[in-house]
């Protein structure tokens, strides 16, 4: 099945598919090797890792393409993109879904703030009216419909912080009615909040739950129960990014408190050498040089040295 189709299929079971978030090609790699299933691109993660900034809307939309490319191109499981609020208006937002669904995404986020928008579990959060989110909705479905109706078209409301519930619920029939697959309410906090919105929705709802160690503002609930109560997807966007943060200053850390300035024997800190670059796929392309490289220039290049794909 195409990628697009797997991810449709998974989230209409709802059965609470869990999409963690990556912030780069790198990370991507290693969501898939840990096994999930699928995953969707962080823009929180993008702004740290790419600007060191956090996620106010720095990242122009050039990199967010970039990314994106590089992203589902390093992975073999279905990845959805964060187009933040689509890049404009409603043409706007048509043209990046054009370009996601030519660039084989399975999926998009886009979300109703006021461009520059914000993290949403930060403070200061503002919406655009329904009715323009909506246009936005229509003009990305109609680009779906035309190209690929098994993409994914998320819709996020940022409202819950600001108007509540019920105006959230409002807002995300609005968008399943202007052809979004799923929606989103971000910031949402409660258990039961969620089972409300479950019920009052007329399509899958997807539920965040951050670092999915806090969860943040969301009550962390278990994704097995999330699926009995009928979630179709559960993001956990931020945590490749913290986690990384929080490594890279423990280790170097260490390194900068320490009277030699190494860190002898200490293997816990990191992958070996080797685990790295057979991680990062040395044996394949070593495979590829002895495969169409001249033998006599394959014994050059390695001369003396230990064949790494045997």
């Amino acid at each position: 099945m195409k990628k697009t189709t797997i991810l449709r299929k998974a989230i209409m079971e709802r059965r609470a598919v869990v999409l963690p978030g990556c912030h780069d090609a790198f990370s991507a790699k290693i969501i898939e090797k840990c096994g999930f299933e699928a995953m969707q691109i962080s823009g929180f993660g993008v702004a740290g890792s790419l600007l060191g900034k956090p996620d106010l809307g720095l990242v122009q939309m050039k990199d967010i393409l970039d990314i994106s490319w590089n992203i589902t191109q390093a992975v073999n499981i279905p990845v959805m993109a964060d187009v933040d609020t689509g890049g404009g208006n409603a043409v706007n937002a048509a043209w990046i879904t054009e370009r996601l669904i030519a660039m084989g995404l399975a999926g998009m986020n886009i979300e109703d703030q006021i461009f520059p928008k914000r993290c949403g579990h930060m403070a200061g959060k503002e919406v655009i009216s329904a009715e323009e989110m909506a246009g936005k909705v229509k003009a990305c479905a109609e680009i779906r419909n035309s190209l690929d109706k098994d993409f994914i078209i998320n819709a996020r409301t940022d409202c819950f912080a600001v108007y509540g519930l019920a105006e959230a619920i409002r807002r995300c029939n609005l968008y399943l009615k202007a052809g979004a697959d799923l929606v989103f309410i971000d910031g949402i906090r409660t258990k039961e909040d969620i089972k409300k919105a479950i019920k009052k929705l007329k399509g899958p709802l997807s539920v965040n739950l951050m670092d999915a160690i806090t969860g943040v503002k969301t009550e962390l609930i278990p994704i097995p129960e999330l699926a009995k109560m009928g979630v179709g997807r559960v993001s956990i966007p931020v945590a490749s990014i913290m986690v990384a943060q929080k490594a890279l200053m423990d280790f170097f850390t260490a390194l900068k408190k320490s009277p030699t300035g190494t860190l002898p024997g200490e293997t816990h800190w990191a992958s070996s050498f080797q685990e790295y670059t057979d991680f990062a796929g040395i044996r394949e392309y070593r495979a590829l040089e002895e495969k169409y490289l001249p033998k006599e220039r394959i014994q050059e290049k390695y001369k003396g040295a230990k064949k790494i794909a045997e």
